[in-house]
């Protein structure tokens, strides 16, 4: 059968809105034309593959609060992350977003709905444009082919950490096809796709970008997915550290400006957003405010004490960077709304501010440089892990010569130079210590639900319904 092909398209300009989610891999919102009569010309590709990026962006709650008609996207990402590590929590125990920090997550959570939904509306937008491939320039068919594939093993390298095993779709699927649409497919055979997905890109891609995919963008996540997978690959994620470091980005000797200068020296990859503009924007920023409410909820992402205690004791310059005081309160700094704070009131536009948000810097290109030489091995005294370790303490601060690097060591660097980027999660799970970190933590903070079982969300029940039991929960 020929199957029609549906993409939502902005009245004017033709940027791509989020998906109805209650299709959430093959939307059919209800201003949409057919893909078939939209794409045309190479002109047209482009424009899709911009839109795989409005996926990514989301929509701002400031803009419109309701959950279920627009994803958030990487907006709702810290709640799935930062907050069911020990580095932070919300301040109150209200809603649905508490939580996640006291792993009491459940399946009709509707932030976790969201990003599951978020995450397959980038697939269905990325496997859109393969399909339509052959009306691009032929010049352009690689690079095009590139960016997208790229973009495809992003939303499936979160959704395979996060859910574990996971419906794997690399074509645009006919709705009928339940079997492909809701089976779970093994965490390998989902690695194995993203592999490949990112070793296409690295070979179809330059470094023209930073608020785009590149070749470095590429390399440095494929070296992630290699460090994070079942069975890593040390040794390959470890060249591909290095292709990074010969390719002419640096650490910005301001830790500030990291943040603040965008798509700097030091940024691989982030998703651009734009001050003021309810569209454009983003509103999780003002959400890291709590002594003076500027968001939408009472303060979320606030510093447990042991981070703050960490970024005192090792953090160097990263610690002011990192935390402010407001009226004896400490909250996290990095991404104060367009880099204002509360003493000017968090300047015009906290709840459409226009910080990007950095997916890849150059800093965890060094680090996992390090953790690929230490090869899952307690320490390592490699001179050049050493230097590259030695070179993110240096911007720190912190120019004490280093002549061993314990895997602990590695895991407080990593804790410092990252907080509050989405990061401690993730690589608690790939240094195999997330139940034993985690579980100490909710001990010592009273969470006792907390189980081995929670380091993986639960399938939204929505999907779950929506397929008729194919799709399986987690145990």
């Amino acid at each position: 059968m020929k199957l029609t092909k549906y993409l939502l398209i902005a009245i004017t300009g033709g940027i791509f809105y989020s998906c109805d989610v209650d299709e959430f891999l093959n939307p059919l919102p209800e201003t949409a034309v057919t893909a078939d009569s939209y794409f045309q010309s190479d002109a047209d590709v482009l424009t899709g593959i911009i839109g795989i990026y409005d996926g990514i962006q989301g929509v701002n709650e400031a803009f419109d609060s309701d959950d279920e008609e627009y994803n958030r996207a990487v907006q709702f990402e810290y709640l799935l992350t930062e907050h069911r590590s020990d580095n932070t929590r919300s301040a109150t125990l209200e809603g649905s977003r508490a939580d996640f920090h006291r792993y009491l997550t459940d399946d009709v959570n509707v932030q976790s709905e969201d990003y599951w939904a978020s995450m397959y509306d980038i697939i269905f937008r990325a496997n859109n444009i393969l399909t339509y491939m052959d009306v691009a320039d032929e010049s352009n068919v690689t690079k095009y082919t590139a960016e997208a594939k790229f973009l495809r093993a992003y939303a499936y390298f979160n959704l395979v950490r996060l859910w574990g095993d996971v419906p794997l779709i690399t074509e645009v699927a006919i709705p009928d096809d339940r079997e492909t649409l809701f089976t779970r497919v093994d965490v390998g055979t989902v690695y194995a796709q993203i592999v490949a997905d990112l070793e296409e890109a690295v070979n179809g891609l330059d470094n023209t970008h930073k608020a785009r995919a590149s070749k470095a963008a590429a390399q440095g996540l494929l070296a992630k997915v290699l460090l994070s997978r079942p069975a890593p690959d040390y040794e390959r994620a470890q060249v591909l550290c290095e292709a990074v470091m010969a390719s002419g980005y640096t650490l910005m000797p301001d830790f500030y400006d990291v943040f603040y200068s965008e798509l700097n020296a030091e940024i691989i990859f982030a998703i651009q957003y734009k001050s003021g503009d309810p569209l454009e924007s983003q509103g999780f920023s003002a959400e890291f405010t709590s002594a003076i409410r500027q968001g939408e909820q009472d303060g979320l992402n606030i510093p447990e004490d042991n981070l703050i205690e960490a970024l005192n004791l090792y953090g160097g310059n990263r610690t002011d960077v990192s935390l402010i005081n407001v009226q004896g309160s400490v909250e996290a700094a990095k991404f104060l709304p367009d880099g204002n704070d509360w003493r000017n009131n968090y300047g015009d536009n906290a709840r459409n501010a226009g910080n990007d948000w950095i997916i890849l810097r150059y800093a965890d290109i060094l680090l996992m440089h390090v953790e690929a030489i230490m090869g899952g091995t307690g320490s390592t005294s490699n001179p050049a892990a050493l230097a590259s370790f030695q070179a993110v303490r240096d911007r720190a601060g912190l120019t004490t010569p280093v002549t061993s690097i314990s895997q602990d060591d590695l895991l407080l660097e990593r804790r410092v130079e990252f907080a509050f980027e989405n990061q401690r999660f993730y690589d608690l799970l790939r240094f195999g210590v997330a139940d034993q970190v985690l579980g100490a933590y909710a001990a010592e903070m009273g969470y006792t639900d907390y189980n081995a079982r929670k380091l993986l969300l639960p399938i939204p029940a929505r999907e779950i319904n929506k397929s008729g039991g194919l799709l399986t929960q987690n145990p």
